[in-house]
């Protein structure tokens, strides 16, 4: 009962509200916040959003939207970048479900199409980015037979901020 199928502009009101929940989300988890520094969809979210869906038609990017019972749930995005042998490998920016939605099937289907996608467009893999602490995401890629292939690592380098007792 679950569907996936490209976006549109129609969709960008759903796309930025699934965005903005999955922002939320993933900036509290370990990592998060240099994860929304540095790999984060940027703001403003419907011009980003925006941006993406124009990489689909010139055929650069994919936009997804998942439903289930004709209600969006979910959404992913990918593009592909040329490696130094010419050559391209999609690069998965957001997979995201909500809460509510999991575990009826429609990550897994939103997976299938990036992949589909990435084999059409010729690339010859597809990376996508699992947080250190989330273990269900890095085993859901896993599924899909993505595998580690470096480890990033990170040191914050400011002065802890003192926690403060004024409320």
């Amino acid at each position: 009962m679950e569907g996936v199928r490209v976006a549109t502009d129609a969709d960008l009101d759903e796309l930025v509200r699934l965005a903005e929940i999955a922002r939320r989300e993933l900036g509290g988890e370990r990592g998060g916040p240099m994860w929304q520094l540095l790999h984060g969809r940027p703001d403003p979210l419907p011009a980003t959003l925006l941006a993406d869906l124009s990489e689909v038609e010139s055929d650069h990017g994919v936009v997804l939207l998942g439903t289930f019972a004709a209600v969006a749930g979910g959404y992913a995005a990918a593009h592909r970048e040329t490696l130094g042998d010419g050559t391209s490998i999609a690069v998965v920016s957001d997979v995201f479900v909500e809460a509510g939605f999991r575990g009826i099937g429609l990550g897994g289907a939103l997976m299938d199409e990036l992949i589909a996608w990435a084999r059409t467009h010729d690339c010859r893999g597809i990376d996508a980015l699992a947080l250190p602490g989330m273990r269900h995401s890095k085993n859901f890629f896993e599924r899909f037979g993505l595998t580690a292939r470096a480890i990033l690592v990170h040191k914050d380098l400011r002065p802890a901020e003192p926690i403060s007792d004024e409320r």
